[in-house]
């Protein structure tokens, strides 16, 4: 008697040997997209780094480039017909010289924080040669010598020459701090708020000029205090970030090295089995 064939083990789902378990596909698909995010990171940190050092050598060449025009001799303040070319990356901190007379009776106090303290700025527009008028930064002064009476000998009259550095106007006012020209308290030199709160006619020079340190009659007030300086940490942060891409870098090594180690284990030991 013929006894009917037995039938084929069901299938248990285990994987055959050498063949990746279900498990085993989704570690490897996480370890392809941790690995993307992983080089899209480092090339991110690459870029910034880049970045830093395309912006170093824009400052340095700002730098040079500044410190030409202050060393520079003085050339005569661009008149109306440059005004609407004159920008703060052009112009700023040349060397210039003026001529003309002071109106002192329209001078603007402009709080100020020096190396000699805190005080004021005394902002007086001076009336030139051609009929413009310019504003110009005279020096500090200390908080009590702000009004013009404690220092007369230094408000100068009659034809001036002015040598100092052309200053971009300052517009709005200080961090935190706005101008009030109803009120007239300033916290930076506007030069379009001030000639409109002194009432100044005619045309008006969009800049201002901080005048050297050539000393003013009876020592007040003090110019020549212009700062000029500007922060450079662009190497510092170029460094930063490619340091950080290649730390990145070497713990991705690390671990693509760890998961093909892995890997290498559990097939060896699949197939001893």
């Amino acid at each position: 008697m013929r006894t009917a064939p037995s039938a084929p083990p069901a299938p248990t789902g285990d994987p055959r040997p050498g063949e990746p378990g279900p498990s085993k596909s989704r570690s490897g698909a996480k370890a392809v997209l941790v690995g993307c995010c992983g080089l899209v990171a480092i090339a991110l940190l690459a870029a910034l780094g880049t970045w830093q050092v395309h912006r170093l050598f824009w400052k340095l060449d700002l730098i040079a480039s500044v410190d030409t025009r202050v060393h520079a001799a003085p050339v005569p303040a661009p008149g109306p017909a440059a005004w609407a070319g004159i920008t703060a990356e052009a112009d700023q901190y040349r060397h210039v010289s003026v001529r003309g007379t002071f109106d002192n009776t329209r001078e603007t106090a402009v709080q100020a924080v020096t190396e000699a303290g805190s005080g004021f700025w005394i902002v007086t527009p001076l009336h030139t040669e051609a009929g413009t008028t310019v504003l110009v930064d005279r020096g500090f002064v200390p908080t009590n010598r702000r009004d013009p009476a404690t220092r007369p000998a230094g408000q100068r009259q009659g034809p001036v020459e002015v040598v100092g550095l052309l200053r971009v106007t300052e517009p709005g006012g200080a961090f935190l701090r706005s101008n009030d020209p109803a009120d007239d308290r300033w916290y930076s030199r506007d030069v379009a708020a001030i000639a409109a709160r002194r009432g100044l006619t005619g045309p008006v020079a969009p800049y201002f000029i901080d005048a050297d340190a050539t000393p003013n009659p009876g020592g007040l007030p003090v110019g020549g205090l212009t700062v000029v300086a500007f922060p450079n940490n662009h190497l510092v942060y170029a460094v930063t970030w490619f340091a950080l891409a290649l730390m990145l870098a070497g713990a991705l090594a690390w671990a693509v090295r760890e998961e093909l180690r892995g890997r290498r284990a559990g097939t060896a030991a699949r197939m001893d089995g």
